[in-house]
């Protein structure tokens, strides 16, 4: 029996497409799967890097520990369309080299990356990074705002 060439690439090029367009939810992942409401944390550090991507924005801080030496840290946050929403600015907010410090949950791995929740800036003005604890989606505004 013959198969249709046409076919056979059609058929090909839409599970490729399936394929493709499954991955975002692959690399999606719920707040307690890879951070733990138990573990906050207020880590303050020097800005090293922005990531501005979906479905995460990334923060890079160095950070001095109790014996001085410098732990890099990232934290994860909302995408960038929301961040823009919520009051930030990929050109005016924060650069590299401001002090700040993000309140959030720690990895479960204890390793120094978390879910960012609130940034405080070199201002002293707070803005919200990231969702509340629980499933990764809370809303990006205050409970009772």
């Amino acid at each position: 029996m013959r198969t249709c060439p046409v076919l056979a690439v059609a058929s090909g090029l839409a599970l490729f497409a399936a394929l493709i367009g499954a991955a975002p939810v692959w690399a999606h992942h719920s707040f307690g799967a890879t951070f733990d409401a138990n573990k906050p944390v207020s880590i303050t550090g020097v800005l090293t890097k922005v990531q501005w991507t979906n479905p995460h924005s990334h923060l890079y801080l160095d950070v001095k520990d109790k014996d001085g030496a410098v732990v890099a840290w990232v934290f994860e946050g909302y995408p960038s369309v929301v961040l823009y929403r919520t009051g930030w600015s990929r050109d005016g907010t924060i650069k590299i080299g401001d002090t700040l410090t993000v309140v959030g949950w720690r990895a479960r791995d204890d390793s120094p990356f978390a879910l960012g929740r609130e940034v405080t800036l070199p201002s002293g003005k707070h803005l919200f990074f990231g969702p509340l604890s629980g499933t990764g989606e809370g809303a990006a505004v205050a409970p009772g705002n």
